[in-house]
C-alpha cells in the first residue's frame, strides 16, 4: 500500500514538486494501480507460454565483413576546417 510519505519520496526521486492537495489524490491513484497489478497476479497462467514479443523479430543487420577503411585524407576531404590531420571544430565554452 502506498502512503503519503511514499508519494513524497517518489516526488523527491523524480525531482518534481507535488502540492499538498495533490498528495492524497496521488496516494489513491497509486493504490488503484497496484490493485490492478494484484488482480493480474491472481490470473491462472498455468500452461500459457510466456510472450516476450508480440511480433517475431529477425536480425536485419548485414554480415560483418572486414574491409578497408578511409584514409585520413579521405576522411578529412570534406572538412571545413582541419589542423594537423584532425577535424578542427569551433571552441565551445
Amino acid at each position: 500500500m502506498i502512503t503519503r510519505e511514499d508519494v513524497e519520496h517518489i516526488g523527491w526521486l523524480a525531482s518534481i514538486k507535488i502540492e499538498e492537495e495533490e498528495k492524497d489524490e496521488l496516494v489513491e491513484q497509486f493504490n488503484t494501480i497496484l490493485d490492478f497489478f494484484h488482480q493480474l497476479d491472481m490470473v491462472d497462467t498455468e500452461g500459457v507460454e510466456p510472450t516476450y514479443r508480440a511480433v517475431d523479430l529477425v536480425n536485419i543487420f548485414r554480415e560483418d565483413v572486414v574491409r578497408a577503411s578511409l584514409t585520413q585524407e579521405e576522411a578529412l576531404a570534406n572538412a571545413l576546417r582541419r589542423e594537423n590531420g584532425y577535424f578542427k571544430s569551433p571552441r565551445i565554452v
